[in-house]
């Protein structure tokens, strides 16, 4: 097969795989620093805990996909600063979200990273980096779930129109 053949860390990137793992990264690197301020307006502890979660995953993802690229001789993005803490009752009530609006939020984020994997899997040549994408899109599949979970369960959740009456089938 060719240059395709062998050792997958010694293939080749492609510029798409590249430009992804660069992209991503990036985006992590934002992550962390938006969820990190979310973390100050939060003051239900089972929302922190999947900040933490979100955060943790971020950064595991900007070190793997950093490494990479750095292997590859790719200067990955830089990083953002850090934020300066701060405390909830520090936050003015006109400039504190709320933690239904943070749960949505990150909701969102997840699911937009979800679909990011999953094209970042189909464009890879590399199986190492269709098989890093897909554990990146199992656990963020998994943060999701605690997403939809904790938003049920505290009310923050607002549904879609839900059929709650059927329609009778009329057979012709």
């Amino acid at each position: 097969m060719g240059i395709l053949s062998g050792n997958q860390k010694d293939e080749p990137l492609h510029y798409g795989e590249i430009y992804d793992l660069w992209q991503f990264s990036m985006t992590a690197k934002g992550c962390v620093s938006a969820n990190r301020a979310y973390q100050y307006h939060v003051g239900d502890n089972d929302l922190k805990k999947i900040l933490v979660d979100i955060i943790n995953q971020a950064e595991l993802e900007i070190s793997e996909c950093d490494s990479i690229l750095i292997n590859n001789g790719i200067v990955p993005s830089p990083s953002l600063p850090e934020r300066p803490e701060t405390k909830l009752e520090d936050i003015p009530v006109g400039i504190k979200f709320s933690e239904q609006e943070i749960a949505s939020m990150v909701g969102a984020d997840t699911s937009l990273s979800l679909v990011a994997c999953s094209q970042i899997m189909s464009k890879a040549t590399r199986e190492d980096i269709g098989a890093l994408f897909a554990k990146y899109h199992a656990t963020k599949t998994a943060i999701g779930m605690k997403i939809l979970k904790i938003s049920k369960e505290k009310g923050w959740l607002i549904p879609p129109p839900l059929q709650i009456k059927r329609p009778e089938l009329v057979e012709a």
